[in-house]
């Protein structure tokens, strides 16, 4: 689904997960993930902030979405076995300002904070288990009031004057890993694969390490 077809049915559906409406799942896939199947490498390459060293690896993402909630325990249980030589970063997506934009800057207000450990999973749990929206920065700060968060320290964080760059970048990697549906992995500023193009999450983990694997041997 592309993003202006996803902009007109999200804001019909609250929560709709920006791999709705995606064609029927893949025919199984090869033993190896295949190029233009199962992973897309980038004609030009995207910009990287991890250190000389590591391979990057992003997932892009939005807190509305129930693919990317549904995501979490398999993404968490990955990330945890992670190799040394692997930096993983999370970037929040907005195709449109509302609710994106607001998700996105309650992510990164919870980052500067150090809140994401203990607050970013209560996030999808509210949105995906109690139904709660939270697509207004009122909303949001009383969410994280409720849970414990100094409201005027989270407002504060929310509107800084940093996070207008944050969200410039974070716009700028969206559109440089070409991402238009959700979650999605972009490796080494090379390669972008993503759950629908693999079919299942487990699957789609496989595919990243195969290709944390070809990034490591500069293929």
């Amino acid at each position: 689904m592309n993003r202006r077809e996803f902009s007109k049915q999200a804001a019909l559906v609250p929560g709709l997960g920006l791999t709705a409406g995606l064609a029927p799942m893949r025919a199984a896939l090869a033993a190896n993930p295949v190029d233009g199947t199962n992973y897309v490498t980038l004609a030009q390459r995207a910009p990287v902030s991890a250190p000389a060293g590591k391979i990057e690896v992003v997932e892009f993402f939005w807190y509305g979405c129930p693919h990317c909630y549904h995501f979490e325990p398999s993404l968490n249980a990955w990330v945890s076995r992670l190799p040394a030589d692997v930096a993983f970063r999370r970037v929040p997506v907005a195709f449109r300002e509302n609710p994106f934009g607001v998700h996105q800057r309650l992510y990164y207000a919870l980052e500067s904070m150090g809140l994401l450990g203990t607050v970013h999973a209560k996030v999808f749990h509210a949105m995906h288990q109690e139904k709660l929206r939270l697509d207004t920065p009122e909303a949001v700060a009383d969410f994280v009031a409720r849970h414990g968060v100094d409201k005027a320290r989270f407002t504060a964080a929310f509107n800084a004057f940093s996070m207008a760059n944050k969200v410039k970048q974070a716009r700028a990697l969206t559109d440089a890993y070409k991402i238009d549906g959700v979650p999605a992995l972009g490796i080494a500023g090379r390669f972008y694969t993503s759950v629908s193009l693999n079919g299942t999450p487990e699957k789609a983990l496989a595919t990243t390490d195969h290709l944390i694997a070809l990034a490591r041997k500069g293929a």
